[in-house]
């Protein structure tokens, strides 16, 4: 058998596998979405979305942690972008392939590995306890926006990268200055995939629970946060709490939460990706 019939042999088998692995996948995840739609569907109602959490199962809602959740993306979402982009744009326009951008580079690179709980410990000693900023939702959003920081930084330098060098090019022969350029005429083309880096950043936070627990978020709310300095919860930890109690009424809850936070990261997304594609046309 000669060399290039083993090597497509081994693609052959290579996407076998792949496409098996990619299968199993939505398999499992079928059969993951029916359990808990068959579980917290029924569940699903007004009074579940409008009510505060309660001792008791059937009396139980979401409100809280509905809307504690939605001050924190928001607020991550008008921490991160800003300082990301920023960022990005100094890297790959201004910083130059030298030895300190590499260095910052593989940094970067680095930490968007970094377990969740570590940006947590982060949190707890630099916005709580230094900057005294308490365990309320802006210290929240600010632990949130340190986890999304390196993708929104890589996705942003890499939607930045892939514009072409001739539109730069052209904009300096018009007598533009560099920062006119970056402005006028690779940020608006670069946008759509800074949005990109912006859904697959958001996707990740909204469901982090460790960070936010490590930094003192509560598990129990009673009341909806008014501002960012208030107290807070999220749908992740509420969840949390639902499955840790023993009540079994309390697993419908969890699942109707989870549903919740299902139907938050779709709408979410959806006008993130309406707002992609309206810039590419």
């Amino acid at each position: 058998m000669s060399r290039r019939q083993r090597n497509r042999l081994l693609d052959v088998a290579l996407h076998g596998a792949g496409l098996t692995a990619t299968l199993l996948g939505l398999v499992v995840l079928a059969v993951l979405l029916f359990d808990i739609f068959s579980d917290g569907f029924g569940r699903i109602s007004w009074d579940f979305l409008t009510s505060f959490p309660s001792r008791r199962a059937e009396n139980a809602g979401i409100y809280a942690a509905l809307l504690g959740t939605v001050w924190v993306i928001t607020l991550t979402a008008l921490l991160a972008v800003p300082i990301g982009v920023a960022a990005a744009i100094y890297l790959e326009e201004y910083g130059g392939r030298g030895r300190w951008s590499r260095v910052v580079e593989i940094n970067i690179t680095n930490l968007a590995g970094v377990p969740s709980v570590i940006y947590g410990l982060l949190g707890l000693g630099l916005f709580v306890r230094t900057l005294a900023l308490g365990r309320s939702v802006i210290a929240g959003a600010a632990t949130l926006a340190l986890v999304a920081l390196p993708v929104v930084i890589l996705s942003s330098r890499e939607a930045l990268r892939a514009v072409s060098p001739a539109l730069r090019e052209a904009s300096y022969a018009l007598g533009a200055t560099k920062w006119q350029t970056i402005w006028h005429q690779v940020l608006p083309v670069a946008f759509p995939g800074i949005l990109t880096g912006l859904i697959l950043a958001l996707s990740r936070t909204i469901g982090e629970t460790a960070p936010l627990i490590t930094m003192g978020a509560l598990t129990y709310v009673p009341f909806a946060p008014d501002g960012i300095w208030s107290a807070f919860t999220v749908v992740p930890i509420q969840v949390f709490n639902w499955v840790s109690r023993p009540q079994e009424a309390f697993l419908a809850n969890a699942a109707a939460g989870i549903i919740v936070l299902l139907a938050l990261l779709l709408v979410m997304n959806g006008f993130a990706a309406w707002l992609r594609d309206r810039y590419q046309q």
